[in-house]
């Protein structure tokens, strides 16, 4: 939360990780002052409160501000750890709903070819490679999550690794249809 601080513009409001405001070092407990934006509420319920799932559209708007918050922390060598719904805060005093990312509790700081052992997040989101080698990086564990936030967003009900690796995963059949391209066809 310091390096977020530190390389903020000074604007609270103005990135998606909430911003640190102050802190305060109590020698057995760490108590963090962070911003709280207003009217906001988490992915999770603001999906409960659209009826369960989220049109597409509304869907895209969030992952792609989700994707861009993922981007900049990768760029500042922070690795989240626990991207989930939960830990995603929804501004909704606007027409379009942005996305803001808390509780970074778990967070560490991540060398491009650090690999991981243990795993520190939702454990119903655990990627897959932690079943097969127990390892696990940085990069493609956040993209997994993000993965995780877009199921979520658009189906009934939680996301669980397990279900998805004994492919009994149910998607939802209102979904646009897929649309084969070719990566090499460009219109």
């Amino acid at each position: 939360m310091l390096k977020l601080a530190a390389e903020a513009d000074g604007s609270v409001g103005t990135s998606a990780p909430v911003s640190l405001l102050d802190w305060f070092d109590l020698g057995t407990e760490l108590i963090l002052v962070l911003e709280r934006p207003v009217p906001a509420v988490d992915l999770h319920d603001y999906i409960t409160e659209n009826g369960g799932c989220l049109p597409e559209e509304k869907a895209k708007v969030i992952l792609k501000q989700l994707v861009d918050a993922a981007k900049d922390l990768e760029d500042k060598h922070i690795f989240h750890r626990d991207i989930k719904s939960e830990n995603i805060l929804i501004e909704t005093g606007s027409d379009v709903p942005r996305v803001r990312i808390i509780d970074f509790g778990l967070s560490c700081f991540a060398k491009a070819r650090s690999l991981y052992r243990v795993f520190y997040g939702t454990p119903i989101h655990t990627p897959p490679e932690c079943y097969g080698c127990k390892k696990y990086k940085a990069g493609p564990t956040t993209v997994w999550q993000m993965g995780v936030v877009l199921y979520e967003a658009l189906h009934v009900g939680d996301f669980n690794t397990v279900t998805f690796l004994q492919k009994e995963l149910i998607f939802n059949k209102d979904l646009s249809p897929r649309k084969k391209t070719s990566r090499f066809n460009i219109h």
